[in-house]
């Protein structure tokens, strides 16, 4: 439970730190609390959106995938980073290129993040 929770913190923060580096996605509100909330809700939800619609998209687009080196990946998570943002009220992404730049972003920053912050059973 506490791995989850950790993994759910972390997620939030490379999404906030993702919203902080790219222009055009933007978190709104006027105090730090309530952008820590906003992304927190963007965060969980994107997280289920991955866990229930990326795998059915993947495997629809396998062809696709496959003639592109699994490049087409990333155009999937750009649009479920830019459906997480029409949901979720307080986060906007302006247009197509920065939700694509805000998916490797994220990725990658969700990757380095996750790498530092280990469950108790990876340790050991």
């Amino acid at each position: 439970m506490v791995g989850f929770l950790i993994r759910f913190i972390v997620s939030a923060a490379s999404l906030g730190l993702t919203a902080y580096v790219i222009d055009g996605i933007a978190i709104a509100g006027t105090t730090s609390v309530e952008k820590a909330k906003t992304a927190a809700i963007a965060a969980f939800l994107l997280g289920i959106l991955n866990a229930v619609v990326r795998p059915v998209l993947i495997f629809f687009t396998l062809p696709l995938n496959i003639l592109t080196l699994g490049l087409f990946t990333f155009v999937i998570n750009a649009g479920l980073l830019a459906l997480t943002a029409r949901l979720v009220d307080g986060f906007k992404i302006s247009g197509f290129l920065p939700a694509l730049f805000g998916a490797v972003v994220l990725a990658v920053v969700s990757s380095i993040l996750n790498w530092l912050v280990k469950d108790r059973k990876e340790k050991d």
